[in-house]
């Protein structure tokens, strides 16, 4: 039986922000509405992720490790291991990594907002 799922998306600067970003895609292509996606998300050290409006879905991101911040419509909130913040559909979100000498993990569900459907982009 395979256990992971295998190696991760790299990205860089994400949407502006500085520090590279590991993504694993936890669905893999499979369909689970209303859920789009599910992310498994690495923030390097020091790492941030820009500011960046949710175009299509509704998400929560839950924080695994680290320490860090999210900035949500303008108001930053503490992120960290438990924290869970919730982004409805056109809300924007940025990440920072507080720790210069730590990753910040956390996962991202990603769900069609209610009366929508998945098609609509």
């Amino acid at each position: 039986m395979k256990i992971g799922h295998g190696p991760p998306s790299q990205r860089q600067d994400l949407f502006g922000g500085h520090g590279e970003v590991l993504v694993w895609d936890l669905l893999a292509g499979q369909s689970a509405p209303p859920f789009t996606s599910v992310l498994s998300c690495v923030l390097a050290a020091g790492g941030h992720v820009g500011r960046h409006v949710q175009q299509r879905d509704s998400e929560i991101v839950i924080g695994l490790t680290g320490c860090g911040e999210a900035i949500v419509d303008g108001r930053v909130l503490p992120f960290g291991p438990g924290s869970v913040v919730f982004l409805p559909f056109r809300s924007s979100l940025e990440l920072r990594n507080e720790r210069t000498d730590a990753p910040l993990r956390y996962l991202i569900v990603k769900a069609t907002p209610a009366g929508e459907s998945s098609a609509t982009g």
